[in-house]
């Protein structure tokens, strides 16, 4: 296609991108939730979007399966965000990386002594980072899904997951303990397609930038 292909995940990134890429004229012709499609096109007859896995948007950029996307921070350091230039955070999806453990659990003293600890995440690279850094040794279990049922079953002494509200950890007898880094979506551009396609992608990146700049002002 010589238009622009922008890869977006369906729920909270794509409700959150659309007035961003209404500041760029770029209204979806259809709604992901509902629509079965997986190439959706826009107002613009140059733009189609395409819906992905949240954790596959740095994938299809990277490869030119879309010239851009929207990918959350802790996606982009699972990835490693070779092949992507990033050029804005777009201060939304905003949560925080966070280790957990089950209400009781002492995790300040099991650090302290030098505990060998578990941990379930899907975030390896980031668990691993962060453990290291503290001198803390860990054993890393990979989980896709139900992250707090892995300290409550004895699977893992903790979890290191996406917190927003707190609620599932509450409702579930976890708390936090400790917080990684604050996690928000970034845009995500492939390398090539901006020397290529600089024309048409410039302008829809100045316009998320241009609207960006208009929110935090309002705020």
């Amino acid at each position: 296609m010589n238009g622009i292909t922008i890869a977006l995940s369906k729920g909270r990134i794509f409700e959150e991108t659309t007035p961003l890429l209404s500041a760029a004229g770029i209204v979806a012709s259809e709604d992901p939730e509902t629509s079965r499609k997986l190439i959706i096109g826009t107002s613009r007859s140059d733009v189609r979007i395409i819906v992905v896995r949240a954790s596959d948007v740095p994938t299809y950029v990277q490869y030119g399966g879309a010239d851009l996307g929207i990918a959350g921070k802790d996606v982009l350091l699972e990835h490693g965000g070779a092949g992507l230039y990033q050029p804005l955070d777009l201060d939304i999806a905003k949560c925080r990386m966070m280790v957990a453990v089950r209400a009781g659990f002492d995790y300040e003293l099991a650090v302290k002594q030098g505990a060998r600890l578990k941990i379930a995440t899907k975030y390896l690279q980031v668990a691993r980072t962060h453990f290291a850094s503290k001198g803390v040794h860990v054993d890393l279990i990979k989980l896709y899904g139900s992250m707090e049922l892995a300290p409550l079953v004895g699977l893992a002494d903790a979890i290191v997951d996406l917190v927003s509200s707190g609620n599932t950890l509450r409702a579930n007898n976890l708390v936090a303990v400790e917080e990684i880094m604050p996690i928000s979506a970034r845009l995500v551009v492939n390398q090539a397609a901006l020397k290529l396609k600089r024309a048409m992608l410039q302008p829809v990146i100045d316009a998320f930038a241009g609207a960006l700049k208009s929110e935090r002002a309002a705020a």
